[in-house]
């Protein structure tokens, strides 16, 4: 199933095509506008090892896990890195720039619209810390029936296991949920798991 494509100033409402029990949002780059915070953490936690992530990577890479990254880039530049310990620094960096997090309102306003009408979830590459931050500085974590993070499953995006879990979660079949995405690896993933899937890049 191909994702639906929005044309840029056109409202994006739901539903897109057929009628859905459930909504699952990515985070970053699709409800939050946070990706260039987490691209100047990434820099400062990276720069000590030498590994270099430019920034068109580092957005072709969303979706995917902080440690999913980081073995990617040392693979592929040769090194041999502390995963755990950058990915633990990323972290922290990002922590530090949270407060420029803002939403990505055409997307939000589609999870505001459908609030009480079906259960959501929020489901992500990210862990679980970060995404209750980000979510916390858009004042829209209530909003969420479950939030599934890197922390949640063994098998990340493009995997569909983090959105079946939120599905599993939901108390929803995962062909009844559609699935709002930013990113390849979770594009990927949403069709994967059986689900309706929106690009919603080309709409921001």
């Amino acid at each position: 199933m191909r994702a639906p494509r929005i044309a840029k100033g056109v409202p994006l409402r739901y539903p897109t095509s057929v009628p859905v029990r459930a909504l699952i949002f990515d985070c970053d780059g699709t409800l939050a506008d946070s990706m260039p915070a987490h691209f100047v953490a990434w820099t400062d936690a990276l720069r000590p090892h030498g590994l270099a992530f430019p920034e068109e990577r580092f957005y072709a890479c969303a979706g995917m896990s902080t440690q999913q990254i980081i073995e990617l880039l040392a693979r592929e530049q040769g090194r041999s890195v502390d995963t755990v310990a950058i990915a633990r620094d990323k972290d922290e960096q990002f922590m530090r720039h949270v407060d420029r997090v803002r939403p990505l309102e055409p997307v939000v306003a589609i999870a505001r619209e459908f609030r009480g009408r079906g259960p959501m979830a929020v489901a992500t590459g990210n862990v679980r810390r970060l995404a209750e931050a980000t979510l916390e500085a858009l004042g829209i974590q209530s909003w969420f029936g479950a939030l599934v993070t890197a922390d949640d499953v063994d098998d990340h995006k493009p995997a569909p296991d983090t959105f079946l879990e939120a599905a599993r979660r939901l108390g929803v079949q995962p062909q009844d949920c559609r699935v709002y995405e930013d990113g390849e690896p979770g594009l990927l993933a949403g069709r994967a798991a059986g689900m309706e899937v929106v690009d919603v890049r080309p709409w921001l």
